[in-house]
């Protein structure tokens, strides 16, 4: 049964009349199946957050809708139910810092290195972005998300030119590169962050399939940062 299906199921049997009272639900209807309860607790908290940083800028747009059914390839028949979680959910902005945290609780459950946190950040940039322009309210969401994560600024930062390149769209910052770095030292780095953020490695670690649409645009952002730093270095 589809992740989506269970969330079906579970929408259908409880009162939710409001988004806070999801998440406490959830723990509830799926006592004694870990894995589920967590992969359906994720997705929630996901559109929860989808749908208040959607909102944080005043406007919940066609756009960022249309960007966040792009992520979650969610079957025609589920929709109504995802609809429902998603509307509770934009009423206002107010509260996300507690889905926020709840998500990474849940990504620490039984893991030492859970890149979930990073694909549900990378997911709601793909969100922001969606309009055309990352709204300041919008970036203050994302950063205040990205610290409740545990991001520094400088990981914040490079997650973000994933995105929103800055005024020079540094390929090297994405990468998280010294200028100055050497060709071996540069081609090194790169080789590992595709190890490292490759979708067939974090599928085997228990990357849910819905968060495969994220690593694969994180991973050609990555490639195509290497493209034009290979080339910076090989003309240098």
């Amino acid at each position: 049964m589809s992740i989506w299906a269970r969330i079906g199921e579970f929408v259908t049997s409880v009162t939710l009349n409001a988004i806070s009272s999801v998440i406490e639900a959830v723990q509830t209807v799926f006592e004694g199946d870990a894995d589920t309860r967590r992969r359906v607790a994720f997705s929630i908290a996901m559109i929860a957050l989808s749908a208040k940083m959607a909102k944080a800028d005043g406007v919940v747009t066609q756009e960022e809708i249309r960007a966040f059914y792009n992520i979650f390839s969610v079957p025609e028949r589920e929709r109504t139910h995802v609809a429902r979680l998603y509307d509770l959910a934009k009423q206002d902005v107010a509260g996300f810092e507690s889905y926020a945290r709840q998500l990474a609780r849940l990504c620490s459950e039984g893991q030492s290195d859970c890149h979930l946190l990073e694909d549900i950040l990378d997911g709601l940039f793909h969100i922001a972005t969606a309009d055309g322009y990352v709204h300041d309210k919008e970036m203050a969401f994302l950063s205040s998300v990205a610290g409740i994560f545990g991001f520094d600024e400088e990981r914040f930062k490079r997650i973000a030119l994933r995105h929103v390149a800055d005024s020079e769209g540094d390929p090297f910052a994405i990468l998280g590169l010294d200028r100055n770095v050497s060709f071996e030292e540069a081609r090194k780095r790169y080789r590992a962050l595709v190890k490292e953020h490759h979708p067939d490695r974090l599928v085997a670690q228990g990357l849910p399939l819905e968060f495969i649409t994220i690593a694969n645009n994180r991973l050609a952002a990555i490639n195509a940062a290497w493209a034009s730093i290979e080339k910076q270095l090989e003309a240098a």
